[in-house]
């Protein structure tokens, strides 16, 4: 069960990696369409400016649509989370893939941005699988100054400044703003819930 986690040059590649070859997941970068055929799941991870994204192209957006309408898992992390919706302030003349409604957001209030460091989680779905055994109130690390917004595929929210949407799930969709690879059991646990998703016993 391959995972193809896409290479857009947006780094943290390697950190990704470790997370989930922790967790026993076979583990692939993949840079090309052509890699990305066959994959039991997809990872779109990133971090920094959404501009970034520019790189997953309609071809690729239209690939990864009919994957996971196949039934393939898609994950979003940090940046990838914010992929996954309509578009982003950051950028506002480049798409998302459009998957969640919505567009992202810069963080604001009295609160140092970006945000850097550990916040706490607030479920918002009773019975989510990417959080399943996660206890309510973890924390988790994240490191971002945009967000997406809280909406009815929202799991998990928190708070800098703006509330925000800290975790998403839609049938086979899944993101975190969050890094799961550097949030300690919290992370492992949810790098597992969606391996366990991949393999289909959840």
């Amino acid at each position: 069960m391959a995972i193809a986690l896409i290479d857009y040059g947006a780094g943290n590649l390697t950190s990704v990696v470790k997370g989930f070859r922790a967790v026993g997941a076979d583990v692939h970068i993949v840079g090309s369409l052509e890699e990305l055929a066959g994959a039991s799941a997809i990872v779109v991870p990133g971090v920094g400016h959404f501009a970034a994204t520019a790189t997953l192209t309609a071809e690729w957006r239209t690939a990864i649509t009919r994957a996971t309408d196949a039934g393939v898992p898609l994950l979003g992390i940090c940046l990838g989370l914010q992929w996954l919706f309509e578009g982003s302030d950051e950028a506002p003349g480049q798409p998302g893939l459009g998957m969640l409604p919505g567009r992202c957001f810069r963080l604001s209030g009295e609160v140092k941005v970006p945000h850097v460091g550990w916040n706490t989680l607030r479920f918002s779905k009773p019975a989510s699988r990417l959080l399943d055994g996660v206890t309510e109130g973890a924390s988790a690390y994240f490191t971002h100054s945009y967000a997406a917004p809280i909406g009815h595929a929202t799991a998990a929210d928190t708070t800098h400044g703006l509330p925000f949407a800290a975790a998403v799930e839609r049938d086979r969709v899944f993101g975190v703003q969050f890094h799961p690879e550097k949030s300690g059991a919290t992370g492992l646990r949810i790098l597992e819930n969606f391996m366990g998703v991949v393999r289909g016993g959840r």
